[in-house]
């Protein structure tokens, strides 16, 4: 049990310590917005943060250039139709002369542009820029429609004349700077892979860690201990599979705790109250339950009522707490309708072969108790006494 501890200490100190990773999900925007995901774009010193939400079909984009000067401008552009310049619908922002903000769309139809003012393909609204401490910033509202789950975006930056912007080098990063984005997934590719994929591929790990251990092997173990200790053949082999499930669950849960801190780390300002404190307290009861195989007093104690009665009560509360927090991180995450479908079918047949075996439990335990009034006690069998055996359920 010691090496357990250790283990699981060790481990999240590995990764919360990589959670202090200087990437863009740590920047915390001084007006407040939030957004849901980001990517460290690879060129230009550039970052994206982005919301968007599939069943309006808007993004909500925060587009942040660093090291720059006032002198210089900066643009985003998703480009429906190719993945180059050429076909860009660009928003494009700058310092004035006056040190007010100039912010525009702009649709890029020839290399050598001098952006002018024009309207996109799409709707853009919200649109606003600021700049200081050597950094531009672009927020916008883009009404994409579900047409696409990938698109291709370009970020670039340029001298100014004036107020004027004035064509971009064509050299170095200058031209790498574009890729595609995964609105879904958050994953940027070819060349726009950077640390808002890995919050993402986080996100989906903290997701599945949670679903199989406290969704899926806890209520697994619990059904082992309930439905198989009625059999005297089965014992004591069904209370070291009950502890074997349960260990297990509580490790893969304990790491889940833990992916889930450090998303919460590097999402300032962005609170999920209720899946937190659900997830605190199911980390809480699992470590007690863990804990409490350390305090087991033999089947004859004279205490050992209470504790079959205090170790299922904070069991099925843990199973029950686990898969409602399930689902509440189905509606924070919005993966594909297929992955919680699946889900709802495991927890379907779960129950479903609990309600067969629940009512073939208590035909075996009536039919004990009659023969055992009878005298007839059968072999193989641990009786009606059974549930007061070795363990219990978490």
């Amino acid at each position: 049990m010691l090496r357990l501890v250790l283990s699981i200490s060790f481990l999240m100190l590995m990764i919360l310590s990589s959670s202090h990773a200087q990437t863009c999900a740590n920047y915390a925007f001084s007006s407040n917005h939030v957004f849901e995901s980001c990517n460290d774009l690879p060129v230009l010193n550039s970052f994206l943060h982005y919301t968007n939400d599939p069943s309006s079909g808007k993004l909500q984009i925060a587009y942040r250039h660093t090291g720059i000067t006032s002198r210089r401008w900066v643009a985003w552009a998703i480009n429906p139709t190719a993945t180059g310049m050429v076909g860009s619908q660009a928003i494009v922002a700058f310092p004035k002369n006056d040190g007010k903000m100039s912010c525009y769309t702009s649709p890029i139809t020839q290399y050598q542009t001098k952006l002018q003012k024009g309207d996109l393909s799409f709707d853009v609204t919200d649109l606003s820029a600021e700049f200081a401490s050597n950094e531009m910033i672009i927020f916008a509202t883009l009404g994409l429609g579900n047409s696409s789950t990938t698109v291709n975006q370009v970020w670039q930056d340029g001298p100014l004349s004036g107020d004027s912007p004035q064509v971009h080098v064509t050299t170095g990063p200058n031209v790498k700077s574009m890729g595609t984005l995964n609105l879904l997934s958050g994953e940027a590719g070819p060349i726009g892979v950077g640390g808002g994929n890995s919050k993402i591929r986080i996100r989906n790990i903290h997701g599945v860690l949670n679903a199989v251990s406290w969704g899926i092997l806890l209520p697994v173990g619990a059904m082992l201990a309930r439905y198989l200790k009625v059999f005297k053949s089965a014992n004591p082999a069904w209370f070291y599979m009950h502890v074997a499930c349960q260990t297990i669950a509580y490790i893969v849960g304990v790491a889940g705790w833990a992916t889930g801190i450090k998303l919460g780390s590097e999402s300032v300002g962005i609170q999920y109250n209720v899946h937190r404190t659900i997830g605190i307290i199911l980390f809480c009861l699992g470590t007690v339950q863990v804990s409490a195989l350390l305090l087991r007093p033999k089947p004859i104690h004279k205490y050992r009522v209470y504790w079959n009665i205090y170790h299922h009560s904070v069991g099925y509360l843990v199973i029950i707490l686990g898969i409602f927090n399930i689902f509440k991180g189905f509606d924070i995450l919005k993966p594909e309708k297929k992955w919680k479908n699946a889900y709802i079918g495991v927890i379907v047949a779960l129950a479903l072969n609990a309600v067969w075996l629940e009512s073939y439990r208590w035909y075996v335990v009536v039919k004990m108790k009659r023969l055992a009034m009878a005298g007839k006690m059968p072999q193989g069998m641990n009786g009606a006494n059974g549930a007061s055996g070795n363990g219990g359920t978490w």
